[in-house]
């Protein structure tokens, strides 16, 4: 079984490696990634370390600074805002506290993020701002398996990870036809040579099998598209400003929850 204490050192000379790397390319942009990561990292796998708590305690963060972004491309007002902020933490502290009663949260949250507008009578703008809810909910409610999956998610992560690193140096070298009209800059090429190594990452964590394979190689890079099909609607280029060199944190995690979705389907 993967536990965070037998992923550790593995990331430990993952960052190492990494660094050496990008001190030797001198490039501004993947210092900056690098700092971030080895900032993020051990506190992550710290997390992690202290069982569903600490998964819990990574998740709800992770959500409530997610919410506030994909809040902000979606020009929510400030109380749709909070009220799923709660909605979001409450499905994520439930899959914890008590398991089988996370779709029953899940039910309650849709309820609430719609409640806002009907309750303020908003005729010109109450059913982009129920759906533009109701889409977060369902999107960000991903962050939950975080808790049952455990260190599973901490290497999941990692495998998502590199494959977007693979898939990024990867596709303009390679070329080849573009992945999506949402997405210019991505090619298959690069999105193939980004499965491997991410499945390859799994395989090296020992959490490899046809399930985790198939929400690295699939899952990952249909998240990606799904930011940056709400990206383009916003016209804005990243999610957020405020991590060092990457953007926000949907732009790190988007990844993730698309092979968090397909892992719940195929489970």
């Amino acid at each position: 079984m993967t536990t965070a204490a037998s992923l550790a050192p593995w990331l430990g000379g993952a960052l190492a490696l990494a660094g050496a790397g990008v001190a030797a390319s001198r490039r501004r942009e993947l210092m900056l990634r690098w700092c971030a990561w080895a900032v993020g990292v051990p506190l992550i796998t710290g997390a992690f370390w202290l069982g569903d708590a600490g998964a819990a305690a990574v998740a709800t963060a992770a959500a409530l600074i997610a919410v506030h972004e994909l809040a902000g491309l979606l020009n929510l007002p400030r109380t749709d805002r909070a009220v799923l902020a709660a909605a979001v933490a409450a499905v994520i502290l439930t899959a914890w506290l008590a398991p089988a009663e996370t779709l029953r949260a899940g039910a309650a949250g849709a309820l609430a993020v719609v409640a806002v507008p009907l309750v303020s009578g908003d005729a010109d703008h109450g059913l982009r701002r129920a759906t533009a809810a109701l889409f977060g909910l369902a999107w960000l409610s991903l962050l939950a398996a975080l808790v049952p999956l455990g260190a599973d998610a901490l290497a999941l992560f990692v495998a998502v990870s590199v494959a977007d690193i693979a898939a990024y140096f990867a596709g303009p070298r390679l070329g080849g036809p573009h992945l999506s009209p949402l997405s210019p800059a991505k090619r298959w090429s690069g999105t193939l040579a980004g499965a491997a190594a991410g499945v390859g990452a799994l395989a090296l964590l020992g959490a490899a099998d046809w399930r985790t394979a198939l929400a690295v190689a699939v899952g990952g890079p249909a998240g990606d598209l799904v930011e940056s099909m709400v990206k383009r609607g916003a016209r804005q280029k990243d999610a957020g400003r405020w991590l060092a060199g990457t953007g926000g944190l949907l732009d790190r995690v988007d990844s993730l929850l698309g092979a968090l979705a397909v892992l719940l389907v195929l489970n």
